[in-house]
């Protein structure tokens, strides 16, 4: 059984360090602009209770998916790094940790909640829709030609 919880840093970080890793190598763009060698140096860092989060599936001490929040301001937080491994996909993992993120901003007390996706990840966009999500403000820069922001009002 697969049980979503809260990374305990430091830990997890071996374990979020692999899966975020693993998200950015399997990627349809080039990352590089998130400075993502430095954020993992300093990691919990932004993601640091109690206004940010990190999540994991874990399976039996299995990591098989992700997903964080950091924050933007007092009132929204930026959705981040949801992942599920190749081997654990169609199994409503990627909705259920939505649905745990969304829960967990509303307790820190965020009011919105903002993220990025590619033109290509039709099947994240069709997710994200469920839960509400609209096209929304920039939040962060994205220079992928086709990325988008959408926002939730929690």
């Amino acid at each position: 059984m697969t049980i979503i919880r809260h990374a305990i840093f430091p830990d997890d970080t071996a374990s979020v360090l692999s899966i975020w890793r693993e998200f950015i190598a399997n990627s349809p763009v080039n990352l590089d602009y998130q400075g993502n060698d430095a954020e993992f140096a300093n990691l919990p860092g932004k993601y640091a209770a109690p206004k940010g989060c990190v999540l994991l599936a874990d399976r039996g001490s299995e990591i098989e998916g992700c997903i964080a929040f950091r924050k933007v301001s007092t009132d929204i937080c930026e959705m981040k790094r949801l992942y599920v491994r190749p081997h654990a996909r169609g199994s409503h993992l990627g909705h259920d940790l939505v649905d745990r993120l969304i829960a967990e901003a509303r307790i820190v007390g965020y009011r919105e909640m903002r993220l990025d996706v590619m033109e290509k990840s039709v099947s994240a966009r069709k997710l994200y829709k469920t839960f509400g999500f609209v096209a929304a403000e920039p939040i962060s820069f994205n220079p992928a030609p086709g990325a988008s922001f959408l926002g939730l009002h929690l």
